[in-house]
């Protein structure tokens, strides 16, 4: 069982919430970030990021920053931007982009179940961006933006959230990239109650964006669990969340391009790959069609590879994943990319840019090649998390994106 509970949530008034609600603080630079509050004061990065309202030469981690999103955050709440709701509540969350849509719960999830590992992941985290949300976790004193979960679906959890759905919604807007959000607040006691029971019998959830969010989340309540004795379950050993059934989620490829060939002309790298890879010119379709192909984006030219059979382990949960594959047979042992996580020679571009995007960096920005993946499933994410195992960085691009501000977990 899992322990899901409502929560009072801080959040935009109704006629604010279109101009509050904005896109992760981890997707965009700073620079980005800038030019996307121009003209938008009650955007909720001026708390989620706020680096973007300090000097340009603030360092990273320094305490400006900090005390920054703290002063933001207070004020959206005495400019009344912000309210927090009276009472603990669960709130449904869709967002349709196209012709897909996603229906999540939100609601708070124990930091003590995931350090139990009944909350799973799929990847490391990196220290400095775990510091970073630690630090504006602490000084805020409260989580802005959800850790994006999943579980296996559950036709009772569909009929609870069917019959939410069917009344009026307390938000409905677009956003500017076309995404749909809405929202229903759930204030009956009865259906709290019911949302409970019903995640009480779920085994296990899925981190499937936010590791960072989660990490701070646990690394937060350690730290101020070891000044508190109380037996009550405090509000900072709640980790706010939304929780999306995985047959509702849609994962989107994660690209790579390298900044040179490692020494090697163009010919001598071909001739290095074709050992494990298949080869073959005019790839006119750009991105791969079926697991283990990959697209080569080099000198102006595309190129369709195949691993070849034998190369790889299939029955590993981890080894037979595309961008494990693209690792260990290519990017390590013949560009020299030993660690993904700090080579600055590798860059990781979202599925949501295009193929467009992956020539532009090799035509224009400098980089020597790109590679195309096909993207990796929910039910991959799952069985690696349940081996207990890890999976390649950036393996994995969630589309759309969950919001910040809609929903702001305070911790006291």
């Amino acid at each position: 069982m899992v322990l899901v509970l409502p929560f009072r949530a801080v959040r935009p008034h109704r006629r604010f919430v279109s101009q509050v609600a904005a896109l992760p603080y981890d997707v965009m630079t700073r620079e980005e970030a800038k030019n996307a509050v121009c003209g938008k004061p009650l955007s909720f990065l001026h708390v989620e990021k706020s680096e973007i309202d300090v000097p340009d030469q603030t360092k990273n981690n320094n305490a400006l920053i900090y005390n920054t999103a703290k002063h933001n955050f207070i004020q959206m709440q005495e400019k009344g931007v912000l309210f927090q709701d009276e009472f603990p509540c669960f709130y449904i969350y869709r967002q349709q982009m196209g012709g897909r849509i996603q229906t999540g719960i939100v609601g708070v999830v124990s930091a003590g179940e995931y350090d139990e590992g009944k909350i799973k992941k799929h990847e490391l985290t990196r220290q400095d961006k775990e510091e970073d949300r630690i630090n504006h976790v602490n000084e805020v004193n409260a989580q802005t933006g959800p850790v994006f979960l999943t579980y296996t679906a559950q036709p009772q959890l569909n009929a609870l959230v069917d019959r939410v759905t069917a009344e009026k919604p307390e938000y409905d807007f677009a956003a500017e990239d076309g995404v749909v959000h809405t929202v229903w607040v759930v204030t009956d006691s009865g259906r709290i109650e019911e949302l409970k029971k019903e995640f009480s019998s779920v085994g296990a959830l899925y981190i499937a964006d936010g590791h960072h969010r989660a990490a701070a989340a646990s690394a937060v309540a350690r730290r101020r669990r070891k000044n508190d004795n109380s037996q009550e379950i405090r509000e900072y050993e709640k980790v706010l969340a939304v929780l999306f059934p995985h047959n509702q989620l849609k994962v989107m490829d994660y690209n790579r391009a390298v900044k040179d060939l490692n020494g090697l002309t163009p010919q001598e790298f071909k001739e290095k790959i074709s050992s494990c890879f298949t080869i073959n010119k005019n790839f006119a379709v750009k991105a791969p069609q079926k697991f283990h192909d990959y697209g080569m984006y080099l000198q102006g030219q595309w190129y369709q590879l195949t691993i070849k059979e034998g190369v790889y382990d299939d029955k590993d949960p981890v080894a037979r994943l595309d961008a494990a594959i693209l690792q260990e047979h290519l990017l390590a042992p013949v560009l020299g990319i030993k660690d993904p996580r700090t080579d600055d020679r590798i860059k990781f571009i979202g599925g949501i840019r295009g193929m467009a995007e992956l020539e532009k960096l090799v035509d224009k920005d400098g980089f020597a090649v790109a590679f195309s993946l096909y993207p990796t499933t929910i039910e991959q994410v799952m069985q690696v998390a349940d081996a207990g195992a890890i999976m390649p960085p950036k393996s994995t691009w969630f589309e759309p994106k969950l919001r910040s501000g809609i929903f702001v977990h305070k911790l006291s």
